[in-house]
């Protein structure tokens, strides 16, 4: 046998092999990016044209690929039913003891239609903290009465890290808080941001109105009407009262609310409100590649990401399209180049499903809809990889706004740790084999404040038992804002990581065995 030259390099150790990850390229996902994310798919609101061009697109480019559909009746698409509520402002007026006030000029109104009458309490803040002995309903008789609560955040002295324990028992919210104690109605008391914003949301009210999942609307307990005052209408209503408009505002501006009282009982207020609905629907998109093995492609990695966002808004700098480039086309087109990549490549020995939702902005409703409705056996999903914002990195010497992102190399990573840590080393082990990027854990808490685990759609896989690992790069300075534009993506970060979860699926699309879950978390952090 030869033996090898003197000084001679050791053997390279082999490189493992990921399918066909390093199909999957920046100037690929550019290309992707720069379509999803621009103007003529006008912000990608749920539901809009701009988002029904969308996944036509994504329809159109998996059926060239040979991506078999996953949806319903032998297409991409799990149609969603929705209804359009337009308030009707002529079925819309707000009574004190008689005296007439009109919408738009004197208050707004949320689209709930109905028509209440009842005596005035003004609930200060509206919150209740228990940890901070803070119960803004305390001594008050408020069922059936209508409800006059500041419209603004977290009560003096009060922070997300004192929110502990069970919603509902040791803290509320005002608006569960209301519907909790019966209220009629509640009347909204504005701050500077909602009064600067008047005419917009007075306009969209009106005219685009809100949308509504129909199978969403069980019937339950409807709450209560909600408007908002102008203050013409808060003169009014404090007129006379234990405190008035200005101090009451004034106070609130600075954190230091007005402590709740009971208004005078000879004064009543009278509201109605009335609302006309059009039929609209939306979808989500779902395609499939079949495993290679005859016993295991009946399971599924499922890899999504949301493709809407919030469309046409306030204009900022006299742009009013918000393209959410990062959020989430980022995490759309790395979905599709990994559909790409597996259908041009090797199959795993599951099959991977690509599933695209629709109106998480809105509150998550199409992983919702899409788990609580399933195309393909939901006991059958062994992982699903969310992707949602993974398009930007911290620059030197960036903005204070821009801190949180990471830095170039790096992700956050959330789930793995709350549901399954194997499927936490499965991934480590992945990753160290072939990118080695720099995993951030830092969110993976589900009572860290920002509350990271129940803000995206993996938390309605994650709700049913299904192990998740959710990839995002964080809030920044361009978040919700029309700013977020392609030119600022990150594609070199962004082709590491979509690589990385190529890989990761890749490698639970072959194990013989499914991931275990440890637990499975809940919202009140149990």
């Amino acid at each position: 046998q030869r033996k090898p030259a003197k000084n001679a390099a050791p053997a390279p150790t082999p490189t493992p092999s990921f399918g066909n990850a390093d199909f999957i390229t920046a100037d690929q996902l550019r290309d992707y990016l720069t379509f999803v994310a621009s103007d003529e798919m006008e912000g990608r609101d749920t539901p809009s044209r701009g988002l029904d061009t969308t996944a036509k697109y994504l329809a159109s480019q998996m059926a060239r690929w040979g991506v078999k559909p996953a949806g319903e009746g032998g297409t991409y698409f799990q149609r969603i039913a929705m209804k359009r509520n337009k308030l009707d402002p002529t079925l819309t007026r707000l009574e004190i003891n008689g005296q007439s006030f009109t919408y738009g000029d004197d208050f707004l109104a949320g689209i709930n239609a109905g028509s209440v009458s009842g005596q005035l309490v003004y609930v200060s803040h509206g919150w209740v903290v228990k940890a901070k002995n803070i119960d803004a309903y305390q001594g008050l008789d408020v069922k059936d009465k209508i409800l006059v609560v500041l419209g603004g955040g977290l009560p003096k002295g009060v922070t997300q890290n004192d929110l502990k324990g069970k919603q509902g028992e040791d803290w509320e919210f005002p608006m569960a808080a209301v519907q909790k104690r019966g209220a009629k109605a509640v009347i909204l008391i504005p701050n500077f941001q909602t009064l600067a914003n008047w005419s917009n949301s007075r306009q969209n009210a009106t005219e685009r109105g809100f949308a509504v999942v129909e199978k969403f609307q069980t019937g339950g307990n409807t709450p209560p009407l909600s408007i908002t005052a102008s203050p013409r209408l808060l003169n009014a209503l404090f007129q006379g009262e234990k405190s008035n408009a200005p101090t009451i505002f004034n106070r609130a501006t600075a954190n230091d609310a007005v402590e709740s009282f009971a208004f005078k009982p000879e004064k009543t207020v009278t509201i109605n409100v009335g609302v006309k609905s059009e039929p609209a629907s939306t979808q989500n998109v779902i395609g499939v590649i079949e495993g290679s093995d005859p016993a295991l492609k009946s399971e599924y990695i499922a890899i999504g990401a949301h493709y809407d966002h919030v469309g046409i808004g306030n204009p900022v700098n006299g742009d009013a399209i918000y393209n959410g480039a990062d959020d989430d086309a980022s995490g759309t087109v790395a979905v599709l180049a990994m559909a790409e990549a597996f259908a041009k490549g090797p199959r795993p020995k599951r099959s991977i499903l690509f599933i695209w939702h629709a109106g998480e902005e809105k509150g998550l409703w199409g992983s919702r809809y899409f788990t609580d409705y399933p195309t393909v056996p939901l006991d059958k999903i062994v992982a699903d990889l969310n992707i949602d914002m993974i398009g930007r990195t911290k620059k030197e010497n960036d903005v204070p706004a821009n801190q949180p992102l990471p830095k170039p190399g790096e992700i956050f990573l959330i789930g793995p740790t709350m549901m399954s840590l194997e499927l936490k080393e499965i991934s480590e082990t992945v990753n160290k084999s072939y990118l080695g990027l720099r995993f951030d854990y830092k969110y993976d808490d589900i009572k860290h404040p920002e509350q990271f685990f129940f803000r995206s759609d993996h938390y309605n896989y994650a709700r049913k038992g299904i192990p998740i690992i959710f990839y995002m790069d964080g809030e920044h300075e361009d978040y919700h804002r029309p700013s977020d534009h392609a030119d600022k993506i990150d594609y070199q970060n962004m082709e590491k990581v979509s690589r990385t979860i190529y890989a990761t699926a890749w490698e639970l699309g072959n194990r013989a065995n499914r991931p275990r879950v440890d637990k499975i978390p809940s919202q009140d952090g149990q």
